[in-house]
């Protein structure tokens, strides 16, 4: 058989684990070729690939980011699209293809299922937002960035009795925040889950410092915004973005420095703001996210010799099982709110 494999979306540590397992099951367990699409779907729109084999792959299980590139396109914004993907695979001899990505890049495999192609989804995202599994690999290697940067933020923030507001990824979830900000004893930890009243958050910092904590960390999802009113009006106006990607999503970021600006302004308090940005996707993938990236390499593999399409492999209960790709694109996964309330909400202010 002729195995198509593909990285969409955001690059993430543990893509190169996936690559590996699926390439290395695939021609050592069934004797399957493998062929591996060029940044993402832009590559089976424009049949752009090569071919992937064990000796090529055996040494790429720590690195970073995707040998096969990434990106952002999607098939459906191109007139006739899923038409030209179909005859791309089609011309190859590529009998299934294995999807790695997000929400997105597995959208698009939903879609092509339409189109008479096979796919087996594999879910990927810092952010940990994909429904149907219980963490997606990458997650746990954003986290732990952030929690180093975190950790090296307090010795800073106390020698100039600051406030540091750190505004870490996770588009419209807040995971990456809740789980960094519980690790780092942040002081506050705000996410798009719950809105945050600005006067609450800058009372709490006040109490804080007058009770002989002279600085605090703040960590705040990008996606975060204050209740509705003046500030969250505020909030918006100075984080808009007219940029926008092929799947409509606006590019999110300046919540950090705005909430600086009024934290800083409201207490008196000297406040600054560090945006981790890019620097949690990159880098060499943790233990965790090694094995479980490659664990969902050799499970997508034996999906497709079951001939389990429009299948998505996911982590439940520690086992490794599959679900419809549909049911984990249909909503996004949220933090969750006794995790946030009951754990978090003990250790801060």
């Amino acid at each position: 058989m002729r195995i198509g494999i593909l990285t969409g979306g955001g690059d993430c540590p543990g893509l190169n684990a996936v690559i590996r397992a699926a390439v290395m099951t695939a021609e050592l367990r069934f004797g399957d070729e493998v062929m591996g699409y060029l940044d993402g779907w832009k590559g089976v729109l424009e049949g752009a690939y090569r071919r992937l084999d064990v000796p090529g792959t055996r040494d790429i299980l720590p690195e970073g980011g995707t040998v096969l590139g990434t990106s952002r396109t999607n098939p459906f914004s191109v007139e006739g699209g899923g038409e030209r993907v179909a005859e791309n695979l089609r011309e190859l001899g590529v009998e299934s293809l294995v999807a790695v990505g997000g929400e997105d890049t597995l959208g698009v495999a939903n879609r092509l299922g339409g189109h008479g192609i096979k796919c087996v989804g594999v879910p990927k995202t810092i952010d940990n937002d994909l429904s149907g599994t219980e963490v997606t690999f990458g997650f746990d290697t954003a986290v732990q960035t952030a929690t180093d940067a975190i950790d090296r933020l307090r010795t800073t923030a106390e020698s100039h009795h600051r406030v540091i507001v750190c505004e870490v990824m996770g588009r419209h979830v807040g995971w990456i925040a809740t789980y960094a900000g519980i690790a780092g004893g942040a002081a506050e930890i705000l996410v798009p889950e719950v809105p945050f009243e600005l006067e609450e958050v800058c009372e709490r910092l006040r109490r804080r410092h007058a009770g002989g904590q002279f600085s605090s960390i703040v960590v705040i999802s990008e996606g975060a915004l204050p209740a509705e009113g003046p500030d969250a009006d505020s909030a918006r106006f100075a984080t808009a973005s007219s940029a926008k990607d092929q799947f409509g999503h606006a590019r999110l970021g300046g919540i950090g420095a705005w909430l600086a600006d009024e934290v800083e302004k409201r207490t008196g308090f000297e406040a600054r703001v560090t945006i981790l940005g890019h620097i949690q996707r990159g880098g060499t993938p943790s233990a965790f996210d090694r094995v479980l990236a490659t664990r969902f390499g050799v499970a997508a593999v034996e999906a497709v010799h079951d001939g389990a399409f429009g299948m998505m492999v996911a982590l439940r209960a520690g086992d490794i099982v599959r679900v419809p790709i549909a049911e984990a694109v249909a909503t996004s996964k949220m933090v969750d709110l006794g995790l946030y309330r009951d754990v978090a909400g003990v250790f801060l202010g």
